[in-house]
Protein backbone atom coordinates (compact mmCIF):
# COMPACT_ATOMS: atom_id res chain seq x y z
CA UNK A 1 0.00 0.00 0.00
CA UNK A 2 1.39 3.36 -1.00
CA UNK A 3 1.86 5.87 1.78
CA UNK A 4 1.32 8.86 -0.50
CA UNK A 5 -0.22 9.20 -3.93
CA UNK A 6 2.18 10.37 -6.61
CA UNK A 7 0.71 13.91 -6.92
CA UNK A 8 0.78 14.33 -3.13
CA UNK A 9 4.37 13.09 -2.95
CA UNK A 10 5.45 15.52 -5.67
CA UNK A 11 3.75 18.45 -3.95
CA UNK A 12 5.20 17.40 -0.60
CA UNK A 13 8.65 17.50 -2.23
CA UNK A 14 7.89 20.99 -3.58
CA UNK A 15 6.91 22.12 -0.08
CA UNK A 16 10.14 20.61 1.25
CA UNK A 17 12.22 22.62 -1.24
CA UNK A 18 10.21 25.74 -0.47
CA UNK A 19 10.74 25.14 3.24
CA UNK A 20 14.51 24.84 2.87
CA UNK A 21 14.58 28.22 1.12
CA UNK A 22 12.52 29.74 3.93
CA UNK A 23 14.87 28.07 6.40
CA UNK A 24 17.82 29.83 4.78
CA UNK A 25 16.10 33.15 5.47
CA UNK A 26 15.27 32.06 9.02
CA UNK A 27 18.99 31.70 9.71
CA UNK A 28 19.38 35.37 8.81
CA UNK A 29 16.57 36.23 11.24
CA UNK A 30 18.11 34.09 13.99
CA UNK A 31 21.42 35.91 13.70
CA UNK A 32 20.17 39.47 13.18
CA UNK A 33 16.97 39.88 15.22
CA UNK A 34 18.67 39.71 18.65
CA UNK A 35 21.10 42.37 17.42
CA UNK A 36 18.24 44.49 16.09
CA UNK A 37 19.79 44.50 12.64
CA UNK A 38 17.93 44.64 9.34
CA UNK A 39 16.96 41.21 8.02
CA UNK A 40 17.08 42.58 4.45
CA UNK A 41 20.33 44.57 4.25
CA UNK A 42 23.20 43.92 3.94
CA UNK A 43 23.14 40.76 1.82
CA UNK A 44 24.17 37.42 3.31
CA UNK A 45 27.86 37.35 4.12
CA UNK A 46 30.49 35.36 6.00
CA UNK A 47 30.40 36.23 9.68
CA UNK A 48 34.18 35.89 9.93
CA UNK A 49 35.59 37.73 6.92
CA UNK A 50 32.52 39.67 5.77
CA UNK A 51 32.70 38.38 2.18
CA UNK A 52 29.35 38.59 0.40
CA UNK A 53 28.04 35.12 -0.40
CA UNK A 54 27.67 34.16 -4.03
CA UNK A 55 24.37 32.59 -5.15
CA UNK A 56 26.13 29.22 -5.52
CA UNK A 57 27.14 29.44 -1.86
CA UNK A 58 23.60 30.21 -0.72
CA UNK A 59 21.80 27.06 -1.88
CA UNK A 60 20.07 25.54 1.16
CA UNK A 61 21.79 22.46 2.63
CA UNK A 62 23.68 21.67 -0.59
CA UNK A 63 26.09 24.61 -0.35
CA UNK A 64 27.03 23.64 3.20
CA UNK A 65 27.83 20.10 2.06
CA UNK A 66 29.78 21.19 -1.03
CA UNK A 67 31.81 23.68 1.00
CA UNK A 68 32.31 21.06 3.73
CA UNK A 69 31.05 23.49 6.31
CA UNK A 70 33.64 26.20 5.62
CA UNK A 71 33.64 29.67 4.07
CA UNK A 72 34.91 29.64 0.48
CA UNK A 73 37.00 32.78 1.10
CA UNK A 74 38.52 32.45 4.57
CA UNK A 75 37.87 28.77 5.38
CA UNK A 76 36.20 29.70 8.67
CA UNK A 77 33.85 27.03 9.99
CA UNK A 78 30.15 27.45 9.26
CA UNK A 79 27.80 26.51 12.08
CA UNK A 80 25.76 23.32 11.70
CA UNK A 81 22.80 25.45 12.72
CA UNK A 82 22.43 26.62 9.11
CA UNK A 83 21.75 23.29 7.37
CA UNK A 84 19.82 21.93 10.36
CA UNK A 85 17.39 24.86 10.39
CA UNK A 86 16.97 24.58 6.62
CA UNK A 87 16.37 20.84 6.86
CA UNK A 88 13.93 21.19 9.76
CA UNK A 89 11.94 23.87 7.94
CA UNK A 90 11.76 21.76 4.80
CA UNK A 91 10.61 18.67 6.68
CA UNK A 92 7.98 20.55 8.68
CA UNK A 93 6.62 22.35 5.60
CA UNK A 94 6.35 19.01 3.81
CA UNK A 95 4.60 17.42 6.80
CA UNK A 96 2.23 20.38 7.00
CA UNK A 97 1.13 19.84 3.41
CA UNK A 98 0.75 16.09 3.95
CA UNK A 99 -1.29 16.74 7.08
CA UNK A 100 -3.54 19.58 5.90
CA UNK A 101 -3.48 19.35 2.11
CA UNK A 102 -5.35 22.30 0.64
CA UNK A 103 -7.25 23.14 3.82
CA UNK A 104 -6.00 26.64 3.23
CA UNK A 105 -6.48 28.12 6.71
CA UNK A 106 -4.77 25.29 8.57
CA UNK A 107 -1.98 25.20 5.99
CA UNK A 108 -1.53 28.98 6.18
CA UNK A 109 -1.31 28.90 9.98
CA UNK A 110 1.24 26.08 9.75
CA UNK A 111 3.38 28.01 7.25
CA UNK A 112 3.39 30.96 9.67
CA UNK A 113 3.87 29.16 12.99
CA UNK A 114 6.60 26.77 11.80
CA UNK A 115 9.10 29.53 10.87
CA UNK A 116 8.17 31.59 13.94
CA UNK A 117 8.66 28.58 16.22
CA UNK A 118 12.02 27.68 14.73
CA UNK A 119 13.38 31.22 15.02
CA UNK A 120 12.15 31.59 18.61
CA UNK A 121 13.44 28.16 19.63
CA UNK A 122 16.98 28.68 18.35
CA UNK A 123 17.32 32.22 19.70
CA UNK A 124 15.88 31.36 23.12
CA UNK A 125 18.02 28.24 23.35
CA UNK A 126 21.18 30.15 22.51
CA UNK A 127 20.76 33.45 24.38
CA UNK A 128 17.51 33.16 26.40
CA UNK A 129 15.71 35.90 24.49
CA UNK A 130 12.36 35.75 22.68
CA UNK A 131 12.29 38.64 20.19
CA UNK A 132 9.30 40.97 20.29
CA UNK A 133 9.76 41.23 16.52
CA UNK A 134 8.27 37.73 16.28
CA UNK A 135 5.63 37.58 19.01
CA UNK A 136 4.03 41.04 18.85
CA UNK A 137 3.37 41.10 15.07
CA UNK A 138 2.41 37.43 15.44
CA UNK A 139 -0.39 38.30 17.86
CA UNK A 140 -1.84 40.82 15.41
CA UNK A 141 -1.41 38.43 12.48
CA UNK A 142 -3.08 35.57 14.36
CA UNK A 143 -6.14 37.71 15.10
CA UNK A 144 -6.21 38.97 11.50
CA UNK A 145 -6.04 35.46 10.03
CA UNK A 146 -9.03 34.44 12.17
CA UNK A 147 -11.11 37.09 10.38
CA UNK A 148 -10.52 35.57 6.94
CA UNK A 149 -13.47 33.74 5.34
CA UNK A 150 -13.44 30.01 6.08
CA UNK A 151 -11.11 30.32 9.05
CA UNK A 152 -11.05 27.22 11.26
CA UNK A 153 -10.55 29.44 14.34
CA UNK A 154 -13.13 32.17 14.93
CA UNK A 155 -12.05 35.66 15.91
CA UNK A 156 -13.54 35.27 19.39
CA UNK A 157 -11.76 31.96 19.86
CA UNK A 158 -8.49 33.57 18.74
CA UNK A 159 -9.05 36.53 21.05
CA UNK A 160 -9.90 34.18 23.93
CA UNK A 161 -6.77 32.14 23.26
CA UNK A 162 -4.59 35.23 23.24
CA UNK A 163 -6.08 36.58 26.48
CA UNK A 164 -6.15 33.22 28.25
CA UNK A 165 -2.58 32.26 27.38
CA UNK A 166 -1.10 35.68 28.02
CA UNK A 167 -3.25 36.17 31.12
CA UNK A 168 -2.28 32.87 32.72
CA UNK A 169 1.43 33.46 32.18
CA UNK A 170 1.17 37.05 33.39
CA UNK A 171 -0.58 35.81 36.54
CA UNK A 172 2.23 33.30 37.12
CA UNK A 173 4.78 36.11 36.74
CA UNK A 174 2.96 38.39 39.20
CA UNK A 175 2.36 35.68 41.82
CA UNK A 176 5.94 34.42 41.54
CA UNK A 177 7.32 37.93 41.98
CA UNK A 178 5.08 38.55 44.99
CA UNK A 179 5.66 35.24 46.79
CA UNK A 180 9.20 34.30 45.75
CA UNK A 181 10.66 37.68 44.96
CA UNK A 182 11.86 36.56 41.54
CA UNK A 183 10.65 36.35 37.98
CA UNK A 184 8.74 33.12 37.47
CA UNK A 185 7.77 33.82 33.87
CA UNK A 186 9.58 36.04 31.41
CA UNK A 187 7.84 38.70 29.39
CA UNK A 188 8.94 36.97 26.21
CA UNK A 189 7.14 33.78 27.23
CA UNK A 190 3.98 35.76 28.03
CA UNK A 191 3.88 37.35 24.59
CA UNK A 192 4.82 34.08 22.88
CA UNK A 193 1.94 32.09 24.39
CA UNK A 194 -0.41 34.99 23.59
CA UNK A 195 0.68 34.67 19.95
CA UNK A 196 0.08 30.93 19.93
CA UNK A 197 -3.34 31.47 21.52
CA UNK A 198 -4.26 33.95 18.79
CA UNK A 199 -3.47 31.38 16.09
CA UNK A 200 -4.72 28.21 17.78
CA UNK A 201 -7.68 29.30 19.94
CA UNK A 202 -8.10 28.82 23.66
CA UNK A 203 -8.47 25.02 23.71
CA UNK A 204 -5.26 24.29 21.84
CA UNK A 205 -3.55 27.12 23.72
CA UNK A 206 -4.18 25.21 26.96
CA UNK A 207 -2.85 22.05 25.32
CA UNK A 208 0.26 23.98 24.23
CA UNK A 209 0.85 25.09 27.81
CA UNK A 210 0.38 21.56 29.15
CA UNK A 211 2.84 20.07 26.65
CA UNK A 212 5.33 22.89 27.24
CA UNK A 213 5.22 22.53 31.02
CA UNK A 214 5.49 18.75 30.78
CA UNK A 215 8.50 18.90 28.47
CA UNK A 216 10.17 21.63 30.50
CA UNK A 217 9.71 19.71 33.74
CA UNK A 218 10.87 16.40 32.26
CA UNK A 219 13.97 17.88 30.62
CA UNK A 220 14.78 19.89 33.74
CA UNK A 221 14.61 16.80 35.96
CA UNK A 222 16.78 14.81 33.55
CA UNK A 223 19.42 17.57 33.39
CA UNK A 224 19.48 17.86 37.19
CA UNK A 225 19.87 14.09 37.60
CA UNK A 226 22.71 14.11 35.06
CA UNK A 227 24.41 16.94 36.92
CA UNK A 228 24.18 19.30 33.94
CA UNK A 229 21.94 21.78 35.77
CA UNK A 230 20.92 22.60 39.31
CA UNK A 231 17.55 23.83 40.50
CA UNK A 232 18.52 27.48 40.21
CA UNK A 233 19.72 27.27 36.61
CA UNK A 234 17.18 28.64 34.10
CA UNK A 235 16.00 26.41 31.28
CA UNK A 236 14.74 28.13 28.09
CA UNK A 237 10.96 27.68 28.06
CA UNK A 238 10.39 29.10 24.59
CA UNK A 239 11.44 25.93 22.71
CA UNK A 240 9.12 23.84 24.91
CA UNK A 241 6.19 26.11 24.11
CA UNK A 242 7.06 26.01 20.42
CA UNK A 243 7.06 22.21 20.41
CA UNK A 244 3.75 22.25 22.26
CA UNK A 245 2.29 24.69 19.75
CA UNK A 246 3.35 22.60 16.75
CA UNK A 247 2.00 19.40 18.32
CA UNK A 248 -1.26 21.25 19.05
CA UNK A 249 -1.34 22.59 15.50
CA UNK A 250 -0.88 19.17 13.90
CA UNK A 251 -2.74 16.94 16.35
CA UNK A 252 -4.46 19.20 18.88
CA UNK A 253 -8.04 18.43 17.92
CA UNK A 254 -7.45 14.68 18.08
CA UNK A 255 -5.64 14.89 21.42
CA UNK A 256 -8.38 17.03 22.95
CA UNK A 257 -11.05 14.66 21.60
CA UNK A 258 -9.24 11.64 23.04
CA UNK A 259 -8.84 13.38 26.40
CA UNK A 260 -12.53 14.29 26.59
CA UNK A 261 -13.50 10.74 25.60
CA UNK A 262 -11.20 9.38 28.31
CA UNK A 263 -12.66 11.62 31.01
CA UNK A 264 -16.20 10.70 30.00
CA UNK A 265 -15.42 6.98 30.25
CA UNK A 266 -13.87 7.22 33.71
Amino acid sequence: MQFLSQPTAVLAAVFFLFGTCIGSFLNVCIFRLPRRESIIFPASHCLSCGTKLKPIDNVPIISFLLLRGRCRSCQAKISWQYPLVELATGILFSLAFIRFGWQWHRLLVALILIPASLVVSVIDFRIQIIPNAISLPGIVLGLAVSLLPGSSVTFWNALSGMMLGGGLFYLVAVVSAALLGKEGMGGGDIKLIAMFGAFLGWQRCLLTIFIGVFLGSAIGIILILLGRKDRKDPIPFGPMLCIGALVSLFYGQELIRQYLQFTINI
